[in-house]
């Protein structure tokens, strides 16, 4: 191990030597080739960082934007539940059609927008998994 490390620290000597020993405009353009190597990184990862950002923003939203969908869907099923009950309470009472009618059309409805809720629930999930 101390044999390895003296062979590199010989090589860093030499490479110093070298350096030390070319022309000074070959140090400056060394120097500015470094310079411009160093800003393309701090460009990179100030990029990078800004995405980061932005992505965990768009998660935040999304995972907000999950839960009060879910939350959407909890309220519309119960409220579906209600009316399940309400109408087999109310099946004694002979509805008129019309009414019947109405109710039905209210589910179907309702059951429209629970799927298409439950749809972009899953949809946002899948955005929520990807990001």
């Amino acid at each position: 191990e101390v044999q390895r490390l003296n062979q590199q620290l010989e090589e860093k000597n030499g490479e110093i030597q070298q350096m030390i020993n070319q022309p000074p405009y070959e140090k400056e353009r060394e120097i500015l080739r470094l310079q411009k190597s160093l800003a393309e990184r701090e460009k990179a990862q100030a990029t990078s960082d800004v995405l980061c950002r932005s992505l965990t923003d768009e998660t935040h939203q999304l995972q907000r934007k999950l839960a009060s969908t879910a939350e959407m869907c909890q309220h519309l099923a119960k409220c579906l539940e209600e009316k399940q009950r309400k109408e087999k309470g109310n099946s004694d009472d002979q509805i008129p059609t019309e009414r019947s009618n109405q109710l039905l059309d209210n589910e179907t409805s309702l059951q429209a927008l629970i799927c298409n809720l439950q749809d972009e629930n899953r949809m946002l999930k899948q955005k929520v998994a990807h990001v």
